[in-house]
């Protein structure tokens, strides 16, 4: 699988308002077929803090693909062919509690999947795969991405639930009620499924930054596309520092003691 010209050792999927990390140095763009159909853009691979980083904007620049048209087995595949070790995906989402606010970072810990018509799995047969999501994130890739949030003085939860619907359109008020009163979900968005089963099944490490950029329509609080604009920028910034804090402090492999991900297919196939 590994592809023969080019590797990475660290990926970075850049979501809504992340189309170029501004970080990478000797940056050259890459084009990777896979046996899924295109990714859903060039891959953008450069050097910073003594790390090779592959960069794929999730939506394509632009953001001309919608969430559920999205080949998320073609991106994970394709960051994988490059070595890729860890994944760090970037995406903004809407906050169903209040204390977890506009402006806000969170580095969930747990999802719900409300979504209904995605490739979920690279086994389609005639091999099988039962790939355990009990602790679906990277807990070491998610704990440095934590603790590099706090020491940059932002506003950063550790943990959530992510609840991933289907999209393009948002919730109905009855069902970002149900989202919050009943499933008591933190955080909503529309990309992290199937992405992080993927990332999963291809054993890499992945731990989703999310950007609060609202509150769902629960909250009952009209938001003007302006200020939707100027909290994602905000929030744009903080990422990018983010990740130029945390690139170079990866070590090479990922530590095992902390995380299951790189042996996830141990026990999964039938």
């Amino acid at each position: 699988m590994l592809n023969p010209g080019y590797r990475a050792d660290i990926g970075i999927i850049g979501g809504s308002g992340l189309y170029d990390p501004g970080l990478l140095k000797d940056a050259k763009e890459i084009k990777i077929h896979t046996p899924y159909g295109e990714p859903s853009d060039l891959i953008v691979i450069g050097n910073y803090g003594g790390k090779t980083v592959a960069f794929l904007p999730r939506h394509g620049r632009g953001h001309r693909i919608p969430p559920h048209r999205i080949n998320y087995r073609a991106n994970i595949w394709a960051l994988k062919s490059l070595g890729v070790k860890y994944i760090i995906a970037v995406s903004a989402v809407g906050s169903l509690r209040e204390d977890y606010m506009p402006g806000d970072l969170v580095v969930p810990n747990q999802f719900i999947d409300m979504t209904k018509s995605r490739r979920y799995t690279f086994f389609d047969g005639p091999q099988v795969a039962h790939i355990s999501m009990a602790e679906p994130f990277c807990e070491f890739l998610r704990r440095r991405i934590v603790d590099v949030g706090r020491k940059l003085g932002y506003r950063i939860h550790d943990g959530g639930v992510y609840i991933c619907i289907e999209g393009p359109r948002f919730s109905t008020k009855a069902e970002s009620r149900v989202w919050r009163e009943v499933f008591k979900a933190d955080i909503i968005g529309m990309t992290l499924v199937p992405e992080v089963n993927l990332a999963c099944e291809a054993q890499i490490c992945y731990s989703t930054l999310a950007m609060v950029t609202d509150y769902d329509v629960w909250a009952e609080r009209p938001v003007t596309a302006e200020e939707v604009s100027r909290v994602m920028a905000s929030n744009i910034d903080k990422a990018k520092k983010i990740l130029a804090e945390l690139i170079p402090q990866l070590p090479p492999e990922p530590q095992k003691d902390d995380c299951s991900c790189c042996e996830a297919l141990k026990t999964a196939l039938v």
